[in-house]
């Protein structure tokens, strides 16, 4: 640097030092900017190879300084332009502040213009005034002399009032007493008008001595109130006598109705005026002003709602005089049909006679229908509260719900129109109707177990007559029970319908829990009868047992068609009705007849027990004995089950074809015959296969009836008949093997004593036979019924041997 550059610099430092003593922040803008130049510049240049773009970078500097100055140029002068409209706004605000002071003092001297004039304004008014104020201290004297006029007025007002007064008060006594008259001869118009005029001097009486409110003497005095209360007190007496005979003749209106209605007219006449009455004094009561006048005493009287009362009272007392003795039995009913007509009758009277001696506003019509359906609700609530019987209750029930609701009453259409039904509820609430329909099926209930148990009595003693059961046209055995049992819960059922479904349903469901208990009895006497029968073999005292238990299944028969009737008779809703567990009538009639079936067989068995054990016996194999007396018992008793119902006779005669072979098979278990040769194993296969040939044409029925059971009994007579007559032992494995196949509830036991009725099986042909049967035992099937179950195989009884390898 050159010394002129250094002095130039020195004499700018000069110059700088004064500013940056004025302007700190100056001097310290430029050492950041001078600090920050240096930052960049040795980031910059921090390499030799970058000096060679210093002129590029000093030329973009130069630049950058440049429009940096322009921007400041520009920018000093906007400020002076902004300072320039600043100065002229601050002159326009002088120049408008001006002219508003201007306007402001203008306003001032208005005001101060118009406040001296309103001075002067007042100044004569309050001159004015006090004038009119000595002049009215100058009058005050000559009102005071008015006060004595005023007190002789108001004497005078009431003087008047008072000799006005005289001629009324002179005649009360002569027409209080005229009016009474009038009102014992039922001269209601005449005595009521003469009463109205009574009742208007006694208020005119009392108004002026109470006089308008506000006025001097207008308080009326308690003497004065019961002087004139005292005075007038036959006038009181006179509203209750005529209100006393208007209401006889309300209350007789529906007699007079049809002999003279024009005393109920004029009673009609009279309350419409009290009701104008009653509205006109309380009108003038709620009048605007100081002048309203009290109510006299006794208003309002309300006499149109103390017509419709007494004519409710009047209704209410057809119910009041039946009594709980009158009304019991028959009675009740005749007592339901005379409301019936008697309803109808008043309601015809209502409609075509006493509606039209009203106005129509009083709808009397419905008025009546409103009482009538009030005081039936109460007395019918009255007599289902007493202890009724199940016809007393059916009466009942069968008026609230039909004939009340009929044409004939409370549906006519006429009546419709008058008043829906609706308005008037129920006759009876839904849990009265529930009670009643409860004790009218309790009631049954009671009467059906009676009558079933006597019924059962009567049966009991048929089983002990001396003569075969009764049949019926198709030739079936029967007694009465059934009848009697179906037609009683059949009417019953129908009888109920006529009150509804509901009760029907309930009447169903008591009679089918009847039935079941009825059934349980019947079926411990048919156990006790089955005891008694057995203890009195010897005797031979009945000799219908088995009559009277074919008779008893058929009835169980015709009990189950009945039961199941019923059960299509009830609606879909009766199942949930069941409040406890539902009746099943059906089981019980099963286990009846089970039990009937069983005793038949025991029967059956105890006919054929002399001849079993002649069965399968050397003189069996040589004479045939005694099949054909076997055969003919049982001719006999399938002869007798011809009398039962199908399909308890199919079912019958099954039971006696298993009990045949059953014993049969039993009989050859015993091995009362054992073969030694084989031409016996050939006679007795034979023999067999010649009683199979018996008992099947004996059951030939079954066939003919399509009742064959799945297994057939007898199917096992041949099939035993081949196994005896099989000629090769070796055979008997594939022999066994079929017939386990057949019947596979055979057991070893029973495959062991056929082995032996055989007589010529080795020990190791019955080992085997044995063993394939114990290694196959197949499973029941399903709806098999088991036959060798039933045959229990006797102990075989072997003989005592020493204990030798042999032996062993």
């Amino acid at each position: 640097m050159s010394a002129g550059d250094q002095k130039n610099g020195g004499d700018k430092a000069e110059d700088t030092v004064p500013e940056a003593a004025v302007w700190p922040e100056v001097e310290r803008a430029e050492c950041l900017a001078r600090g920050a130049a240096l930052k960049w510049a040795s980031g910059v240049f921090c390499r030799p190879e970058h000096l060679e773009r210093l002129s590029q970078y000093k030329k973009r500097e130069s630049q950058r300084t440049t429009s940096i100055h322009t921007r400041l140029k520009v920018t000093t002068q906007t400020t002076s332009a902004s300072i320039h409209v600043q100065h002229l706004i601050h002159m326009a605000s002088l120049l408008c502040l001006q002219s508003m002071v201007q306007s402001y003092l203008e306003g001032v001297g208005w005001g101060l213009e118009q406040l001296r004039e309103a001075r002067a304004e007042l100044k004569e008014v309050s001159h004015t005034l006090k004038k009119a104020g000595l002049e009215s201290d100058r009058n005050a004297e000559d009102v005071k002399s008015l006060e004595r006029l005023r007190e002789v007025s108001v004497n005078h007002h009431q003087l008047l009032a008072a000799v006005s007064n005289l001629p009324r008060l002179y005649s009360v006594r002569s027409m209080v007493l005229e009016t009474e008259r009038l009102v014992e001869s039922r001269r209601l118009l005449e005595a009521h008008a003469r009463l109205m005029d009574l009742e208007q001097w006694q208020d005119d009486i009392l108004w002026q001595l109470h006089g308008p409110a506000g006025t001097a003497g207008s308080a009326l005095g308690a003497e004065d109130q019961e002087l004139v209360a005292k005075y007038f007190s036959g006038v009181g007496q006179l509203v209750d006598a005529l209100g006393k005979e208007l209401w006889a003749v309300v209350s007789s209106a529906l007699a007079l109705a049809r002999q003279n209605p024009t005393p109920f007219v004029s009673a009609v006449r009279i309350v419409e005026r009290e009701e104008a009455l009653d509205r006109a004094l309380m009108a003038e009561r709620g009048g605007t002003g100081g002048h309203s006048r009290p109510l006299p005493p006794g208003r309002p009287r309300c006499w149109r709602a103390s017509f419709f009362q007494v004519l409710e009272e009047a209704v209410s007392a057809r119910f009041r005089s039946v009594s709980y003795l009158h009304a019991r039995g028959p009675g009740l009913a005749g007592h339901l049909s005379a409301l019936q007509h008697g309803i109808t009758a008043d309601l015809d009277t209502v409609r075509h006679l006493l509606e039209h001696c009203v106005p129509p506003h009083y709808q009397l019509t419905r008025a009546y229908l409103r009482a009538s359906h009030r005081c039936l609700h109460t007395h019918l609530a009255q007599v289902s509260s007493w202890d009724l019987e199940s016809g007393e209750i059916f009466a009942v029930l069968n008026w609230v719900l039909h004939i009340y609701n009929s044409l004939d009453m409370m549906g006519n259409p006429e009546l419709i129109a008058e008043l829906e039904r609706a308005e008037l509820g129920p006759l009876i609430s839904s849990e009265g109707l529930e009670q009643l329909q409860s004790k009218y099926v309790q009631s049954v209930r009671k009467s059906v177990s009676e009558w079933m148990h006597k019924a059962l009595q009567v049966e009991l003693q048929d089983w002990q007559r001396d003569q075969e059961p009764d049949t019926d046209h198709e030739g079936f055995y029967q007694t009465s029970l059934p009848t009697i049992i179906t037609q009683m819960l059949e009417e019953n059922a129908r009888v109920a319908l006529m009150i509804g479904e509901s009760l029907r349903d309930q009447t169903i469901q008591m009679g089918l829990y009847e039935m079941e208990n009825l059934l349980n009895r019947f079926r411990e006497a048919l156990v006790e009868f089955g005891k008694e029968h057995r203890r009195d073999l010897s005797n031979n005292k009945n000799k219908f047992y088995l009559h009277y238990l074919l008779a008893s299944i058929s009835n169980c028969i015709i009990l189950k068609q009945s039961t199941e009737s019923l059960q299509q008779q009830q609606s879909s809703r009766a199942a949930g009705q069941f409040t406890r567990t539902p009746p099943n009538p059906l089981a019980a009639l099963d286990r009846a007849v089970r039990r009937a079936c069983r005793l038949v067989m025991d029967q059956l068995l105890l006919d054929l027990q002399p001849f079993l054990p002649g069965l399968l016996t050397r003189p069996w194999l040589v004479q045939g004995e005694p099949i054909p007396k076997l055969c003919g018992v049982l001719e006999r008793h399938l002869e007798l089950y011809g009398r039962v119902r199908p399909p308890c006779r199919q079912r019958l005669q099954e039971e006696a074809q298993w009990l045949m072979v059953v014993e049969y098979v039993r009989a050859l278990m015993q091995k009362r015959l054992v073969c030694r040769s084989g031409e016996e194993r050939w006679q007795l296969a034979q023999q067999m296969l010649q009683d199979d040939q018996l008992f099947r044409e004996i059951f030939h029925s079954l066939e003919g009836e399509g009742s064959v059971p799945e297994v057939n009994p007898l199917a096992l007579l041949p099939v035993l008949a081949d196994f005896i007559r099989l000629k090769d032992p070796g055979m008997l494995t594939l022999e066994v093997s079929g017939l386990a196949a057949k019947y596979p509830d055979i057991s070893e036991e029973h495959v062991s004593v056929l082995l032996d009725i055989r007589g010529d099986v080795s020990r190791d042909i019955r080992g085997t036979v044995l063993d394939l049967l114990e290694q196959s035992a197949p499973p029941l099937p399903v709806g098999y019924r088991p036959i060798f179950t039933d045959i229990l195989v006797p102990p075989s009884t072997m003989a005592f041997c020493l204990p030798t390898a042999k032996c062993a």
